[in-house]
């Protein structure tokens, strides 16, 4: 025991002292993969998802969000959402305006591009998704862009989630911290989305 446990020790010394190009290939590619393996893991531990970062892809969220921001969403699982009514009685605010931004799948759909959208307010459903609007078909997030040009209604009252609250099934995470700019701009050129240019 005591033999294999000094070969082992060799072998180890050799690996990291030695001057073989691959062998310092493979200590520099080992190294890579640790320090993300440790940062993929802070991640899940604070916001509940290895990879928690999306490009926002569209304006309309301006002027709080841009195009080719990267935006770190927190899991919804360790969120509590607070929708605008209720962000402006408390007097709490995210991204420059009352209450959180979700990132949420239109009508559920996996194969649809998220939405990363303010949460204006819930409805149970029967109610009405907005004054003088129709009855909700479930209970839900009514939802809206910040940009009063590109989205001057709710996305309930779109194309985005036309008559449909969006499920608390649907919300995928809130977004957290603050925005890193442009940094999702090679993220979307490589799916072939060049909105940033």
């Amino acid at each position: 025991m005591k033999v294999i446990i000094m070969e082992l020790r060799e072998r180890i010394k050799y690996f990291k002292e030695s001057d073989n190009f691959w062998i310092g290939l493979l200590r520099d590619f080992l190294s890579v993969l640790i320090v993300l393996v440790m940062i993929s893991s802070l991640f899940y531990i604070t916001m509940g998802r290895f990879s928690p970062m999306v490009a926002v892809e569209s304006g309309s969220m301006m002027p709080h969000m841009q195009i080719g921001d990267y935006i770190f969403i927190q899991n919804v699982d360790r969120a509590k959402i607070i929708t605008y009514d209720v962000g402006k009685e408390m007097g709490y605010s995210s991204f420059d305006e009352y209450g959180d931004v979700i990132l949420y799948k239109p009508l559920g759909k996996d194969s649809i591009t998220p939405i990363i959208h303010r949460a204006m307010y819930y409805v149970e459903k029967g109610e009405a998704m907005w004054s003088g609007g129709p009855s909700a078909p479930h209970s839900g997030y009514i939802t809206k862009g910040d940009n009063s040009k590109t989205n001057p209604s709710y996305d309930q009252q779109g194309s985005i989630s036309y008559m449909q609250p969006v499920k608390k099934e649907w919300v995928i995470g809130v977004a957290r911290f603050d925005r890193i700019p442009l940094l999702g701009c090679a993220s979307l050129a490589s799916r072939g989305i060049f909105t940033c240019f």
